[in-house]
């Protein structure tokens, strides 16, 4: 079972994420300031931290280069007010794995989790191999390599798999052709974008009544795709 840290100054918030992945099925373990967390994150065993940036007597930036001076493979998600370009920059070069701007929805934080702990360094772990992820229309079910949309069982190729997870994971937001790539395939080539446009065409077949005039996968012009779960009427 993967063992998830919190570090968070708000009693709410922290409260509140302890007790959604607590039921999730995570392990967790709490701190209230950056010292707490740091001490905690060295001496402790997580597969994931969670942690706020404007904590007392440390913030989650310096936290947050301490944590990859000793543990360069436990991923960290960054759950902050401090949403400029020029903050998330500064997380992601403190050695963050992800970043989301408070206030935040708690699926989309389960979903960023889920994907996270994939990439923890203990590989004994295995449970959400078979989680069944859904979010608004989509239902999709690790274990057999299948989508549910509207009550239609979809089987999709590992790869269709794959990129459909990803977007699940920023759904409503654009992601990258980089990104994308990386996520699906492990490394971002310039090369390989024509191959992902397939995919995401054999995809389309699939999960829209229309390819053409998608509700679901949407082309985002200069930047890549995104993923409406609730389907609509973009083109």
């Amino acid at each position: 079972m993967y063992k998830l840290l919190i570090a968070d100054d708000d009693n709410e918030i922290r409260e509140l994420l302890e007790f959604d992945l607590s039921h999730s099925g995570y392990i967790t373990e709490c701190a209230k300031d950056g010292e707490e967390a740091l001490q905690k994150a060295l001496t402790g065993n997580y597969d994931l931290i969670l942690l706020d940036v404007m904590m007392p007597k440390m913030n989650g930036f310096d936290v947050c280069k301490n944590i990859r001076k000793s543990k360069p493979d436990t991923p960290i998600l960054m759950l902050t007010a401090k949403g400029a370009m020029s903050d998330k920059t500064q997380g992601f070069d403190s050695g963050a794995d992800d970043y989301i701007v408070k206030p935040f929805d708690i699926q989309e934080v389960l979903l960023r989790v889920r994907a996270l702990v994939r990439r923890s360094p203990n590989k004994n772990n295995e449970n959400t191999a078979q989680e069944i992820l859904k979010i608004g229309d989509i239902e999709l079910f690790p274990d057999s390599l299948e989508t549910e949309i509207k009550n239609k069982r979809i089987k999709l190729t590992p790869t269709e798999f794959e990129i459909l997870y990803c977007l699940m994971q920023h759904f409503n937001n654009a992601v990258s052709l980089a990104i994308l790539l990386n996520e699906v395939w492990g490394y971002n080539s310039d090369d390989d974008v024509r191959m992902l446009r397939v995919h995401v065409g054999g995809l389309r077949q699939k999960i829209e009544e229309n390819p053409k005039m998608p509700g679901y996968l949407h082309t985002v012009v200069n930047v890549g795709y995104k993923l409406t779960p609730f389907g609509d009427d973009e083109n």
